[in-house]
């Protein structure tokens, strides 16, 4: 094993797909800016931890649904604008992989906006565009429900995936540059996506189904399918999807563990669901713990090569293959 995980921390552009934290700045329990003791994600928290790109997600609560979604998402988008604004110092908003680039290279967090359910754009390719312009560079096409674009995790019975418009919405991404995460769609979802799509796509917070038999995490098919088209899927680290009885950072690791040896070190990625979670796995309580992925994989035998893969290297691809 290495003798400095840590130094091999800091030499990897760390890369985390997914995290609620802009919900917690809007009911104004903190800000980005300063050190919090309560959830797991801020700027300083993030320098700690050593992440060097964090894709924040936009999630649409149920109140706002169908029919309120898009002046929502316009709401909190001008909020993390705000909050970038405020702190333009230590993290900047990026729309293309030279972006991320130059903002990493300058020694700042580069900030990546996704949407977390197709019906913020409700129902029309003109309000999708329009979100492009203003930054967004991802969407989960659902969150659990069903929506005007698919059926989600919570609508399995129904065996529904894409709809015409669904099918549209990804065409459109494609053409855009857009990334399509899949996390949160049905199964038959999925597999619509990927028959569908052009451009890789990426799961950014879900798990291993075969370690934990949990509805949001993928079958070994599906993650087969995944790699398949050049996709990354991000470890999620609420405790539910990582272990039916205990969920710990060596268990998290065990998902990679699976994820490697089914596909290779590839397709395999971070994406921590900080602040859309509740609880966490034990060693990771926020995301200054994130180094203990690193000296986990270390101590398992992985090359440093492939760390840096699993890392941030992975969803770096994807975001350069897509977003440009």
């Amino acid at each position: 094993m290495s003798q400095d995980p840590l130094g091999l921390h800091r030499r990897a552009v760390v890369v985390d797909a997914h995290v609620d934290t802009l919900l917690e700045i809007a009911s104004k329990k903190r800000t980005l800016g300063e050190r919090s003791s309560i959830g797991h994600v801020d700027i300083p928290r993030l320098a700690e931890g050593g992440v060097d790109v964090q894709v924040f997600a936009i999630y649409i609560e149920p109140e706002y649904k169908l029919e309120r979604s898009s002046k929502r998402v316009l709401q909190l988008v001008d909020l993390l604008y705000s909050e970038f604004e405020k702190n333009s110092d230590r993290i900047s908003v990026v729309r293309n992989y030279s972006e991320i680039a130059n903002v990493v290279e300058k020694g700042k967090i580069a900030g990546l906006i996704s949407i977390e359910g197709g019906e913020a754009i409700e129902g029309d390719l003109g309000v999708l565009r329009s979100l492009y312009r203003l930054g967004v560079r991802a969407m989960g096409l659902t969150w659990n429900q069903r929506n005007q674009l698919a059926d989600g995790v919570w609508e399995s019975r129904s065996k529904g995936g894409l709809t015409n418009l669904g099918v549209q919405v990804v065409e459109e991404m494609n053409r855009l540059g857009m990334v399509v995460d899949v996390s949160h769609l049905s199964e038959a979802g999925f597999y619509d996506v990927a028959n569908t799509t052009k451009s890789p796509i990426v799961a950014s917070h879900s798990n291993c189904k075969a370690l934990c038999d949990h509805p949001r995490n993928l079958t070994d098919d599906q993650i087969r399918a995944l790699a398949e088209r050049g996709g990354v899927m991000g470890m999620n680290f609420a405790p539910m999807f990582v272990d039916k009885e205990k969920a710990t950072l060596e268990r998290v690791l065990d998902h990679i563990d699976h994820v490697n040896k089914l596909v290779g070190p590839n397709h395999v990625g971070l994406g921590s669901d900080f602040d859309g979670i509740e609880k966490t796995p034990i060693g990771l309580e926020d995301v200054t713990k994130i180094p203990g992925i690193t000296e986990g994989l270390l101590y398992r035998g992985y090359l440093e090569d492939d760390i840096l893969k699993i890392l941030g290297g992975n969803f770096l691809g994807v975001f350069k293959s897509v977003i440009g």
